[in-house]
């Protein structure tokens, strides 16, 4: 890291951030040097990359996405235009993750929660119980395989389902679970352990939304049939 009082330009090019940005890669870069190509320039006492290094020392990278522009501003060596420069990049962030979060599917109808589900369990020769967690839209939070059982069953318990959903903050779940022999007639266990989920759900305020059983290219929804 460069010294007080030494410029940016009087650094070899290889040292220069902006240079090893555009030759090496912004990975290839650390958080110091990332800010001090957001900042562009120092104060009189202190190089970008001398301030950049400092602003890091005192305040953590979620510290410094949290403040204002006024408490930006109170940061020795921050302008008005770096505290918005700061800021400017923390929402641009912040957006990306939104629409990151945006492109995980809506599960709208037991066809799609089928068409999630199925490339997962269709070809499983053990039963495997899993869940979709979703949030109030609709949109899936989360996929988990929750347990896998022998040939016959597979083990859930309701404490299981719920306890990712409240992990996720999830608003709704779907489960889910195969027969390995193709059939996807419910058993009475089936409609024994949707019974339970749904109360505990209930207590929980998480909405069970389905229970899908899979078989050999096919489905049975528990919701379709009444028992949700």
């Amino acid at each position: 890291m460069a010294e007080y009082g030494v410029r940016i330009k009087d650094l070899p090019p290889a040292e220069r951030p902006r240079e090893r940005l555009i030759r090496h890669g912004s990975r290839a870069l650390s958080n110091a040097e990332l800010l001090a190509i957001i900042l562009r320039t120092g104060t009189k006492q202190e190089n970008v990359l001398s301030l950049a290094a400092r602003i890091l020392t005192e305040y953590s990278l979620k510290e410094l996405a949290a403040a204002s522009v006024s408490e930006l501003r109170k940061i020795h060596g921050i302008s008005d235009a770096k505290a918005c420069q700061i800021a400017a990049c923390f929402e641009l962030a912040r957006r990306l993750a939104e629409e990151r979060g945006n492109d995980k599917p809506v599960v709208k109808s037991s066809g799609d929660a089928f068409m999630l589900l199925h490339p997962r369990l269709a070809q499983s020769r053990v039963e495997v119980f899993a869940g979709i967690y979703l949030n109030s839209k609709n949109r899936v939070l989360r996929l988990v395989e929750i347990s896998t059982g022998g040939l016959e069953a597979s083990v859930v318990k309701p404490r299981e389902v719920f306890r990712i959903a409240l992990e996720e903050s999830a608003s709704r779940v779907i489960v889910a679970h195969n027969h390995p022999s193709g059939d996807p007639e419910p058993s009475s266990e089936d409609i024994a352990i949707t019974v339970a989920l749904k109360r505990a759900g209930e207590l929980l305020g998480v909405e069970l939304l389905d229970h899908l059983i899979v078989g050999d290219g096919r489905y049975v929804s528990l919701r379709d049939m009444g028992y949700i």
